[in-house]
């Protein structure tokens, strides 16, 4: 597979910046951010708005998203955020007392609220698999550990506190095998690291669009399993109704929903400044396609992991972690505000617990990458080997 050039051209980043964080919030092409303005600009004349507008954006990007997964059009919502997507899984999944909900251990925390909540409601309870067996990979663990009284896996493809990766399509297996409902949180990748649907075959997809996706914030968007589709929506928005389009009728109330995901959509789903924005990102990832972004980033992140073990930090094995995705483990010496110290020599990376979170992408160049590991060899005092 032909690797990508440099994108930095695409993007607003100066030369001395050394921009290493994606995963906390990925930068937004020019492109979008065009978009974007362009669609804001809009409502200072909104004599020039029309009602078809109201549905134009968000029906061009639904099968944009859906591209993404290889899923189908009818089963994307537009939602705000990841806990609005995680909510509505909750909300229409069966959970039984004496069932169980899985998590993984140092899960983001929309998903363990989100699922603590669930259990509290019916009076069942959330295991978490940890991985303090370091001989056991991540997605090993929680492979042994789903069974008969498993009710509801909630994870991501990726974890987003060090990258370690989650065999979805053995998972969806075994959860279909003892009845367990699958929701997947692709906020850590999709966009980075390639997602069929089809052999995962999750209940429910929920995915932020700032991150990977390159997209605003405040803006992403849910997969519901067509067995889900006739479920019940966190909101009763008018514009998810059957016959919405027409604003004349919008008093002849209707309780048929829209056909679809579309009944889970967010209220106020038609921004026209968030929803184009989002769009013009998508079309960059989708032109340079996302097989290609995660062949690059692979490439990128290997050499990375050279660079980062002459300093004598350890990394996951690529086979354990998202090839998008480096977490460095670091020594109990490091300083506690090492991410600050590297931020004003213009370098941005993240760190959760005693993980160094450095992910790049493609605006990122061999050079970031030395300038990056000379600076925390420095801050940690350590000498090349």
């Amino acid at each position: 597979m032909e690797l990508l050039p440099n994108q930095n051209h695409h993007f607003d980043i100066p030369d001395d910046v050394i921009y290493l964080n994606a995963a906390t919030m990925g930068p937004l092409p020019v492109s979008a951010v065009e978009a974007g303005t362009y669609g804001l600009r809009r409502k200072l004349h909104p004599w020039g708005i029309t009602s078809e507008d109201f549905f134009a954006d968000s029906e061009r990007i639904r099968p944009k998203l859906a591209r993404l997964i290889n899923g189908d059009t009818e089963g994307i919502a537009i939602c705000p955020s990841a806990s609005y997507g995680l909510a509505t899984a909750a909300q229409n999944l069966a959970i039984d007392p004496g069932q169980s909900i899985l998590i993984l251990d140092d899960q983001f925390p929309s998903n363990v609220y989100t699922w603590r909540t669930a259990a509290k409601k019916v009076g069942t309870t959330v295991r978490t698999v940890g991985s303090e067996n370091s001989n056991t990979p991540l997605s090993d663990r929680l492979l042994e550990a789903i069974d008969e009284t498993t009710a509801v896996i909630a994870c991501g493809q990726v974890r987003w506190t060090d990258g370690a990766r989650i065999d979805l399509e053995a998972v969806g297996k075994r959860a279909r095998e003892v009845g367990a409902a699958l929701v997947v949180d692709l906020s850590q990748s999709c966009g980075a690291l390639a997602f069929d649907v089809e052999p995962v075959k999750p209940d429910f997809l929920v995915c932020v669009g700032y991150k990977w996706l390159l997209g605003p914030y405040s803006l992403g968007f849910m997969y519901a399993a067509e067995q889900h589709r006739n479920g019940h929506p966190l909101e009763q928005n008018w514009i998810s109704r059957h016959g919405s389009e027409d604003f004349t009728r919008l008093t002849d109330y209707q309780d048929e929903y829209a056909p679809g995901a579309t009944r889970f959509d967010m209220g106020e789903r038609s921004n026209f400044a968030l929803l184009p924005a989002l769009e013009a990102a998508v079309d960059l990832i989708l032109e340079w396609g996302v097989d290609r972004i995660e062949a690059t980033l692979a490439v990128k992140n290997r050499a990375l992991c050279e660079k980062l073990a002459e300093i004598g930090l350890a990394t996951p094995i690529e086979a354990e972690r998202g090839a998008h995705y480096v977490g460095a483990t670091l020594p109990e010496s490091s300083p506690i505000d090492l991410v600050k110290r590297l931020s004003r020599r213009n370098i941005h990376v993240s760190q959760r617990a005693n993980c160094l979170r450095v992910t790049q992408h493609l605006y990122n160049s061999a050079d970031h990458i030395d300038q990056f590991t000379d600076a925390l060899s420095a801050e940690l005092a350590l000498e090349s080997v």
